[in-house]
């Protein structure tokens, strides 16, 4: 079967599993564990996890990744942000992938992404390293013995790190390609180890295909009070979504990917992908203990040679580091991975600038102002090529992952918050007392406690005030938290520097949004930042 008679999913598993590569197929951890160990490919840790590396790709590439554009894409994905790839230049990739593929040695695996059974898709993924199968494994969602006879996927993943594109032959930036045809449900991954594409990778196919089912994918962590509170936290990778939302208070519904339907909130995955940098058995005690369970993958986390002890302060290899285990490995989690409509919607940001408020009381209208703008900081490490934080809009807090057009997303989230009623904050894990260089991170003890009033409702009754550069209503005091706090002008030394960099982060805020201007109501153009003064471009 040529790469141009395949017309699903479906079938290009079907090719692969005849087409002369030597498929194993839904192997266990154990048998995982001794695959990866007898190919070189990875080694045990103290405690038992499976430590790899993934060579120079230790983050996502967003610049090589590709959707197909054809009827179904063409006037649909948001094309501004997203790199077309023409339908032939897909086949001749396809076909190549597919020889390469003949020769090889595969692990397969199939899985559900989706903890809704009225939305979930099957994902077949075939692997060329046998962690990549086990790191899988553990991120999405297993079928029962009886679901698995009748499985058919929706998505097919191919993961292949040691094929390299050809720019000329493929229409590719380099060797590396991550390339999406949303029509047949088929996704190529070539020239790169990094397990977070394969991930990313099933986001990106559910973000196209939910939206027109009235679900609204999600780039947030979810968690339940025991009341049946669920609450979800937006923000970009090391802004704490896995942190804050890992909680011994609130069993934790998911870590990173979710879908919002008419059911309530459900997990998109069966697994936890946290970053480990300076991670503390203090601190982030179940996310630590996971690092040391057998069946967890380290991926580029130094680790001695002696006594296979991981040190998550060495970021000699990355500062993106991860740890990639099975939910169930959290003592804590809501095995069903799903919760009810949320009480309470989260917005996290790391702001660079050390300007925005610890915690603000946002509006619908002002939600989804910030939802678009999806403000913060990018962390050294988590994209080639960035080594320091710096300041960074990406809408929707996921834009490498949102194929259509943010204002889809962003009146969806608008509707489904005033429909349910939902509470929205904005939370700053990132600087305080000046910007990044200057000022220090927000201590991590003070988060918590801010997110656990929101939470809590004991916000509910608090006397709020506006704060002058961005109009956000911001609570005079929070119980275990230093008043002086809450008004991040009054943390800097010098007032008018603050005032400064106010304007010009409001500013870069009201430029960045011109885009959406036109997409968006009265309302939501209401709730953009107040420019204090000129400062420069």
């Amino acid at each position: 079967m040529t790469g141009n008679k395949l017309a699903s999913a479906a079938d290009l598993a079907e090719s692969i599993g005849h087409g002369g590569a030597r498929v194993h197929t839904n192997l266990s951890e154990p048998v995982l564990y001794e695959a990866a160990l007898a190919r070189g490919e990875a080694h045990v840790s103290a405690g038992g996890a499976l430590a790899t590396t993934t060579g120079p790709h230790t983050g996502r590439s967003p610049k090589d990744k590709f959707i197909v554009r054809d009827e179904t894409t063409r006037d649909t994905v948001w094309w501004q942000h997203n790199q077309p790839l023409e339908r032939e230049q897909f086949e001749t990739l396809l076909h190549d992938f597919l020889a390469y593929a003949a020769k090889s040695e595969l692990y397969a695996q199939d899985l559900f992404a989706g903890a809704d059974p009225a939305h979930r898709v099957g994902v077949r993924v075939f692997a060329e390293r046998a962690w990549h199968a086990l790191f899988i494994r553990n991120l999405l969602i297993r079928p029962t013995g009886e679901e698995l006879a009748g499985f058919v996927p929706r998505l097919t993943i191919v993961d292949l790190p040691g094929f390299g594109a050809d720019p000329e032959r493929h229409g590719t930036r380099s060797e590396t390609v991550i390339a999406a045809d949303f029509t047949r449900g088929i996704v190529l991954i070539g020239g790169t180890a990094y397990a977070g594409e394969i991930k990313k990778s099933v986001f990106g196919y559910l973000n196209f295909v939910l939206p027109a089912a009235g679900v609204l994918p999600m780039h947030c962590s979810a968690n339940v009070g025991r009341g049946g509170d669920a609450a979800i936290l937006f923000g970009l990778s090391g802004t704490g979504k896995t942190t804050l939302s890992t909680d011994p208070a609130r069993p934790l519904v998911g870590d990173d990917e979710h879908g919002w339907s008419e059911h309530g909130v459900f997990n998109f995955e069966g697994g936890c992908y946290a970053k480990t940098i300076r991670l503390s058995p203090t601190a982030e005690p179940e996310i630590h203990t996971a690092t040391r369970r057998f069946g967890t993958v380290l991926e580029n986390v130094v680790v001695d040679p002696d006594s296979r002890e991981p040190d998550f302060d060495d970021v000699s290899l990355t500062e993106n580091g991860r740890a990639g285990y099975a939910l169930d490995v959290i003592a804590n989690a809501e095995r069903s991975g799903r919760a009810g409509h949320p009480k309470n919607v989260i917005v996290l940001t790391a702001d660079a600038f050390g300007v925005m408020p610890p915690i603000a009381r946002l509006t619908p209208a002002q939600a989804m102002y910030h939802f678009l703008s999806g403000y913060t900081a990018k962390v050294a490490g988590t994209e080639r090529g960035v080594t320091d934080p710096e300041a960074t809009f990406s809408t929707c807090f996921g834009a490498p992952f949102m194929p259509r057009h943010p204002v889809v997303y962003g009146e969806m989230l608008e509707k489904m918050i005033e429909r349910h009623g939902s509470t929205c904050w904005l939370i700053n894990t990132g600087w305080t007392g000046g910007p990044y260089g200057v000022g220090h991170r927000m201590p991590l003890k003070a988060t918590r406690a801010l997110l656990t009033a929101a939470l809590s409702g004991a916000l509910a009754d608090a006397r709020f005030v506006s704060e002058p550069a961005f109009g956000l209503s911001v609570p005079v005091a929070v119980p275990g938290v230093d008043p002086a706090l809450l008004n991040p002008r009054q943390t800097w030394a010098d007032g008018a520097a603050y005032d400064w960099q106010a304007a010009k982060l409001a500013a870069m805020f009201v430029k960045n949004f011109h885009k959406f201007e036109a997409e968006v109501g009265a309302d939501v153009l209401a709730a953009a930042p107040r420019v204090a003064q000129a400062v420069p471009a």
